[in-house]
């Protein structure tokens, strides 16, 4: 019969409480190609978004090539820190002062202030880019915000954001062209056809 000495047992440590921003990085460490987010405290895991996104957002990044460099940058999947707790976002697109990198707040974020316009183009997950994400990026003072809404077939610019929610939601369709607000920098018109691949 064999005997195993008697070792003592090293504490177990009390269980460290895990925050949601701890959970938000784990699973962008886990999950590569799903973006993630938090907003109002809840955890959003989106999968990897299909061609024709990816191809309206290349085109896109196109249509802001007259901006880019200049005096902003255009930038797809950037953090975006929202004023309510741990809540950020990430926006497919983004145009931002040429400055932002000295106003990273943390988890790889920025400081909305330096953010000119956002867009989101819908996937899976458009109910949050058409019914959350207009109050939350309203709330931190986003100037434009662009829904490429393709469940419905129209894009959506919000602009003039107070108390919370923009004052301004201008709809466009299928066949129709729109010009952006110059106050992002630049003159930029966009198709919506091309917005709303599928």
């Amino acid at each position: 019969m064999t005997v195993a000495p008697e070792r003592p047992c090293r504490p177990v440590p009390e269980e460290t409480p895990v925050s949601l921003i701890d959970i938000a990085e784990y699973a962008a460490r886990s999950l590569p190609h799903h973006r993630v987010e938090i907003l109002e405290g809840q955890l959003l895991v989106t999968p990897a978004a299909d061609g024709p996104h990816g191809l309206a957002l290349t085109d896109l990044t196109l249509a802001f090539a007259a901006l880019h460099r200049k005096d902003a940058y255009v930038i797809q999947g950037i953090g975006l820190w929202l004023p309510s707790g741990d809540d950020h976002a990430v926006p497919d697109l983004a145009v931002v002062d040429k400055e932002f990198r000295d106003h990273e707040i943390k988890y790889k974020c920025y400081d909305p202030a330096i953010f000119r316009l956002v867009l989101e183009i819908t996937s899976t997950n458009w109910r949050d880019d058409v019914e959350r994400k207009p109050d939350a990026y309203a709330g931190a003072g986003v100037p434009v915000y662009v829904i490429c809404d393709r469940e419905h077939g129209e894009v959506i610019v919000c602009t003039d954001p107070r108390g919370g929610e923009y004052r301004t939601r201008s709809v466009y369709r299928k066949g129709e062209t729109f010009v952006l607000p110059e106050s992002i920098g630049a003159k930029v018109e966009l198709e919506v056809d091309g917005l709303l691949l599928k």
